[in-house]
């Protein structure tokens, strides 16, 4: 357990982050003009993304890995979707001040993805380098 903590502890704390910035209720601020339409949803895009990158590096440095396989990239980025999927079924029923939807969902999946292909992309270039 100790092991876990100390290398993914960003993204135990960005996660815990996302969680509560997803269950306050926030009142007037969608509605104040700093904020444009759609805002909401690059806000979910960059959570995840950030998401997944914390995780991604927690991995390769708790497993001393100089590579990382599709099979776990695959697994982080579907783990962090399913916890997107959770947050918003808390917000349609529990939280009930903030409003599941599905657009929500597919920014937080749009997020994870970008972020997945970024690492695949930025692991083979730093392989090929090596090679």
């Amino acid at each position: 357990m100790k092991a876990i903590i100390k290398y993914y502890w960003p993204a135990i704390l960005w996660a815990l982050f996302v969680f509560i910035m997803c269950s306050v209720k926030l009142g007037e601020v969608s509605d104040s003009p700093l904020f444009f339409p759609g805002f909401d949803k690059l806000v979910h895009c960059g959570f995840f993304f950030v998401m997944i990158v914390f995780s991604t590096t927690g991995y390769i440095r708790q497993q001393s890995l100089r590579s990382l396989s599709y099979k776990v990239l695959a697994l982080i980025t579907v783990l962090a979707i399913a916890y997107g999927g959770i947050i918003e079924l808390l917000q349609l029923y529990i939280f009930t001040w903030r409003s599941g939807e599905w657009n929500d969902l597919f920014a937080d999946t749009i997020g994870a993805l970008m972020a997945a292909f970024s690492i695949f992309i930025t692991v083979k270039a730093l392989n090929h380098d090596k090679e």
